[in-house]
């Protein structure tokens, strides 16, 4: 065999391999994109007013510019992504009003994970001012660890860390300063 012979069955050959391993790599990246699931919403749906009753009577009242919902995974949730502005009624029509930046509604636990310019008022003009604020659904009470500002038509106090009921009959705060009216 020539040695130009051989020198073309080289080239052949380390040409073929070359081909032979990128077209092996194309073909593992598509695998590889196969196996990817994309992290979609199971639905969507814009200027969100839905109203929550009770016997006939409104209970609540949630407004969103946005919702996603995230039926199919394994820890299901609902999503607002662009805030909300909820508004609860106990059983005397006296209503409680709920804004954030965003939220997040979890359906196993049934807790609310409120985000971002968090704002609680209620009728008597009590209000809490945090960045994120907990809400579990099912025994009506809010929690945080963040620190928080609650006015009060008493007085003012800062603090870090509180929980309450959803009508502010029961407060618990932990760190907590101001300037508060008493009774006594």
């Amino acid at each position: 065999m020539t040695l130009q012979k051989k020198h073309f069955i080289l080239i052949l050959f380390s040409a073929l391999i070359v081909t032979l391993f990128l077209g092996c790599e194309s073909n593992f990246k598509e695998v590889q994109k196969s196996n990817f699931s994309e992290f979609v919403p199971s639905g969507e749906a814009e200027k969100i007013n839905l109203k929550y009753t009770d016997s006939g009577r409104i209970t609540a009242i949630l407004v969103s510019p946005k919702m996603m919902e995230y039926a199919n995974v394994a820890f299901p949730f609902t999503d607002f992504p662009k805030g909300v502005d909820v508004t609860l009624y106990d059983k005397n029509n006296k209503r409680t009003i709920i804004l954030a930046d965003y939220a997040t509604s979890y359906k196993s636990t049934n807790i609310i994970d409120l985000k971002g310019n968090v704002t609680i008022s209620s009728q008597d003009g009590q209000i809490l001012e945090t960045d994120q604020l907990y809400f579990d659904q099912k025994n009506e009470w809010f929690f945080t660890e963040k620190n928080f500002k609650f006015t009060d038509p008493k007085g003012t106090s800062n603090g870090q860390g509180i929980d309450f009921s959803k009508d502010f009959k029961v407060i618990n705060s932990q760190k907590i300063t101001g300037e508060i009216e008493s009774d006594e």
